[in-house]
């Protein structure tokens, strides 16, 4: 069954943030899915002067929205970027962190694509308010494009937490990436290791715990992507063992992945629980494009 059939891409038509809009028409020519590309204007910036323009203020500022609307329009446009596929064209004058979510929900997007860079910083984007928008509010996958689109993604690493969510993060990593090879990676500790060796537990006996809990985690991720319809032959798997962010940091960067998949915990509005403080240090600091995966189909959080 198919994950993706909408996909919404944010822009505000710095060069860097059409990095997404042209990821964003890759996906779409990959998965048949259909496409919308939005542009937020921010604040009215012509607040300060209406006391000057008078009646002339509205006439600006419509033109000011057609201005920005031909514009994303010869962006979209462009055959080099479109790849073929169209684009609906949306443009509003309000903020990234409500527009975004708003026509998210309208299009009932399974994805939402956005740059890392731009006018609206990765911070302010992504782990700001339009981050909890988009996260508590939209309930769909967040893609964040840090790097040119060059053709469909060569390399997935999904961290696996054996959380809800990993499943999905599997299948939707192999739905926009379908002809990358996929890495599953589990960070394990061994529970109350330090307790254990406080307490005078010989070395030899947390040893073979710590053996038993990387068995265990093989033995959970083959599973785990059988449950996800991947072929023995389509992926491959580690487990190791410390500082979760990092090791997912330093195998991203040592073996070249050009895609990260991470699911998303919790349902409720608390910014550790949308993101979690792996992620945003991931989010933060990983070269590779990141995808943040919730299922939109969970209850929505409280206040929605």
């Amino acid at each position: 069954m198919r994950l993706v059939h909408r996909v919404l891409a944010a822009t505000d038509l710095s060069a860097p943030s059409l990095r997404a809009v042209e990821r964003g028409f890759e996906i779409a020519r990959t998965t048949s899915a259909s496409y919308a590309v939005v542009h937020a204007l921010g604040l009215d910036a012509l607040g300060p002067l209406r006391s000057l323009l008078g009646e002339q203020a509205e006439i600006v500022a419509s033109r000011v929205v057609d201005k920005a609307h031909s514009d994303l329009a010869a962006a979209v446009s462009d055959p080099a970027r479109s790849k073929g596929v169209a684009a609906e064209v949306l443009v509003e004058q309000g903020l990234a962190a409500s527009v975004v979510p708003a026509h998210a929900r309208t299009l009932d997007a399974d994805l939402v694509v956005v740059g890392s860079r731009g006018q609206h910083t990765l911070i302010r984007l992504l782990i700001g308010s339009t981050a909890s928008h988009l996260l508590r509010k939209s309930r769909c996958p967040v893609l964040v494009v840090k790097t040119p689109c060059h053709g469909s993604y060569e390399r997935a690493l999904i961290p696996i937490d054996f959380s809800p969510a990993s499943v999905l993060a599997i299948r939707m990593a192999r739905e926009i990436a379908p002809r990358a090879d996929i890495d599953l990676l589990n960070v394990f500790d061994v529970p109350f290791e330090g307790m254990l060796a406080y307490a005078g537990v010989t070395e030899e006996v947390v040893h073979r715990y710590r053996m038993e809990a990387r068995q265990d985690a093989l033995h959970r991720l083959h599973e785990l992507a059988r449950a996800a319809g991947l072929s023995h032959a389509g992926y491959s798997v580690s487990v190791e063992r410390g500082d979760a962010a990092r090791t997912i940091l330093e195998q991203a960067g040592r073996q070249g992945h050009d895609l990260v998949v991470m699911g998303k915990h919790g349902t409720h509005v608390t910014e550790e629980l949308l993101l979690g403080s792996v992620t945003r240090r991931v989010l933060g600091e990983a070269l590779a494009d990141l995808l943040v995966v919730v299922d939109k189909r969970l209850p929505a959080a409280d206040g929605e």
